[in-house]
């Protein structure tokens, strides 16, 4: 049967609200999240959320949002609703702009994420939730939030095998302009139709050269193809003046901690996609995002750390603190984890963020639900192990996810602790704005669920611009010279990201060689009209 003709099936909201969802069911064998996201967005707006890899366990579901309907902006002192081609006015504070975004509906065949608002919540909107006297210079176009509301998605079953399709039909979808506007069965019509279509294949990652030269060793001043384009914003005369600075502010007792960061800007002009796809290779992590909000406005990441998650009444927040590499063998590997495990300043700092985690949780939750469930286990990754921690509770009432949002925004991981204190230092250190950087990238579900990850390992892309952030955090015995290097470690990844996707950009198409002779019989054309490799 072809794709276009399956029967969609409705799902009746039943929890709150009058809304519904329209889903179909197919078998996901022919597609991965790459190319139905191509298909689905094209070059247009939309999203894709994946999880390469959570503590070893690779993620179950990949969620694309395609033509949006409805989106938030919040400028930091004013906000908009944006749907049907008009705007309107929002509440400036991007936390209540936010809650009045998402209205309420239904899930969908107990998904975790059947619609709602994905988009991003920068680092200077706890300018509403804390009252800090400095401010850096901000980018005057980049947008202190943003959020859309897709009205078509996929939802990507790695553990089931299936594709579900799903249309909400929300009264605000049915206003909208084009196809995000067509009754849910029409666009479920023609999100099938689409995906009917074969493939268009993008040029191919070749990974041989994902560790060649110029990028096992690099940071921002390292030979590479990179390294001409890439510029810090911060000297490293200065960042590690601001380093000494704020362990003035550690001796004299107003914090344990403060995390400085420092900008890397370069030139974009090809297609974001590609380095996306270049940094899922390169650093596979449990939230990998791509936000497409515009032609020219793009932010993607690979963020290892969550900073809250909602289902239904359930708060948790997980902090990681403390690293070391993977061993080359299983039991260099498990030295590893020992070393780690036993390291007192590894504990220490664990210890200090997990307190704070608590205390976060405390504000919205009820008394005596809060409690660490998993206590410093160690997480592996690809590259990397981190220590971690699981602090959860239970909502109180008439708190939402939004309210558990504000209570632990922005991380205490990218501030430093007392977190007020530390905020202020780092208005005072840093030269710029940090934008999406230190935020949260997720989602708030119409059911009222939300996902919200840490804005690290992170690329704003803007007007052929790219904008890449690494930080350090700073205790009473840090070095300058080796915060710096810490920042270059950090920058690698997104760096070495940039520089593969640039050798896929400038290599030729893939051939195969003609034969000894140039007459044998060559097997038929890819289904992109290249060769097989």
């Amino acid at each position: 049967m072809r794709p276009g003709t399956t029967r969609p099936q409705v799902a009746t909201g039943t929890t709150r609200g009058d809304a519904r969802i329209a889903g179909v069911r197919l078998a996901l064998d022919q597609e991965t999240p790459v190319t139905v996201f191509r298909k689905l967005a094209g070059d247009g707006p939309g999203f894709l959320l994946e999880s390469l890899g959570g503590g070893e366990r690779a993620g179950r579901y990949s969620i694309i949002g395609a033509w949006p309907a409805r989106e938030l902006v919040c400028t930091g002192t004013a906000s908009v609703f944006r749907e049907a081609g008009a705007e309107r006015e929002a509440p400036a504070d991007p936390f209540v702009a936010l809650r009045a975004f998402v209205r309420p509906g239904p899930s969908w065949g107990g998904l975790r994420f059947a619609g709602g608002a994905v988009g991003y919540m920068g680092y200077d909107a706890v300018r509403f939730l804390e009252r800090l006297p400095g401010r850096p210079p901000a980018d005057p176009d980049l947008p202190v939030a943003r959020f859309m509301e897709c009205a078509i998605l996929a939802v990507l079953d790695h553990v089931r095998h299936e594709l579900i399709l799903l249309a909400p039909a929300t009264p605000c979808l049915g206003a909208a302009a084009g196809a995000a506007g067509a009754p849910e069965a029409a666009r479920l019509q023609e999100a099938l139709d689409r995906l009917a279509v074969p493939s268009t294949a993008g040029q191919p990652i070749f990974l041989s050269d994902a560790d060649g030269p110029g990028l096992g060793d690099g940071g921002a001043g390292a030979a590479g193809p990179w390294s001409a384009a890439v510029r810090s914003r911060t000297s490293r005369a200065a960042f590690e003046a601001a380093v000494r600075r704020a362990k003035e502010y550690i001796r004299a007792g107003d914090v344990f901690q403060v995390v400085l960061s420092r900008r890397l800007e370069f030139d974009w002009h090809g297609d974001p996609f590609d380095l996306y796809r270049a940094l899922r290779v390169v650093t596979p992590s449990p939230y990998m995002f791509y936000l497409r909000f515009d032609g020219d406005t793009v932010l993607l990441g690979a963020s290892p750390e969550l900073l809250v998650r909602v289902e239904g009444r359930r708060v948790l927040t997980r902090p990681l603190a403390g690293t070391r590499p993977r061993g080359r063998t299983p039991e260099e590997d498990a030295a590893l984890e020992e070393e780690l495990r036993a390291d007192p300043k590894e504990r220490a700092e664990h210890t200090m963020l997990v307190d704070l985690g608590r205390n976060d949780l405390g504000k919205v939750c009820s008394y005596g639900t809060v409690r660490v469930e998993r206590l410093m286990y160690v997480e592996r990754y690809s590259h990397v192990m981190h220590m971690a921690s699981d602090v959860a509770g239970q909502l109180a009432p008439g708190r939402d996810a939004v309210d558990a949002l504000a209570a632990c925004f922005p991380a205490g991981t990218l501030t430093g602790a007392p977190k007020v204190r530390a905020m202020e230092i780092i208005d005072e250190l840093e030269p710029v704005a940090r934008g999406p950087y230190g935020g949260a990238v997720g989602y708030l579900g119409y059911d009222g669920n939300l996902d919200m990850c840490i804005a690290i390992r992170t690329v704003y892309i803007h007007r052929g611009r790219g904008y890449l952030q690494a930080g350090a955090g700073i205790v009473h015995d840090s070095r300058p010279m080796e915060e710096w290097a810490e920042t270059e470690a950090k920058a690698r990844a997104g760096l070495r990201a940039l520089a593969l996707a640039l050798r896929t950009r400038a290599r030729p198409r893939a051939s195969v060689a003609e034969p000894a002779g140039g007459t044998a019989e060559r097997p038929g054309p890819a289904r992109d009209g290249g060769s097989r490799r």
